[in-house]
């Protein structure tokens, strides 16, 4: 009777490990079905044009801010500001339209090199450009004024 016993321990052990892995089948299955259905629901917002896609939290990309005045002999001061805080093309025409908005200036951002080429009417100072940046996620780390 003991060895019944045992056998019935031995069946009833097994039984409970087969249920526990039909539970963790159950689990990964539910798992792979929620990440399926993020991921359609992501391509349905990017395809919407509500996806927050770029690096900025911004589905739409920032237009660069046009220049009335693109006669160059019109600026007699060039500098070339060092930047820090720009991670992508959105950025880039965030900090230009930034410094391009004072109008007197018109300023072509390099990402790859993290520094704006800036045609100014006027005499610039390095405090000057890091005012026209103050509140956004961007800094003026040098500016160096180049002989035009």
């Amino acid at each position: 009777m003991t060895k019944e016993l045992e056998k019935t321990n031995i069946y009833a052990k097994e039984a409970s490990k087969i249920r526990e892995i039909k539970n963790l089948d159950k689990l990964i299955i539910i798992i792979g079905i929620l990440l399926i259905a993020y991921a359609v629901y992501g391509t349905v917002q990017k395809a919407r044009g509500k996806a927050k896609s770029s690096c900025c939290g911004s589905a739409e990309s920032v237009l660069p801010r046009k220049v009335e005045d693109t006669d160059e002999s019109h600026y007699p001061f060039k500098y070339h500001i060092s930047i820090d805080g720009m991670k992508c093309s959105n950025c880039a025409a965030s900090v230009e339209n930034a410094i391009n908005a004072s109008g007197d200036t018109w300023a072509h951002v390099n990402l790859g090199r993290n520094r704006a080429e800036v045609l100014s009417k006027t005499e610039k100072t390095e405090e000057d450009f890091a005012k026209t940046l103050k509140g956004t996620s961007y800094k003026v780390t040098a500016c160096e004024q180049i002989e035009k």
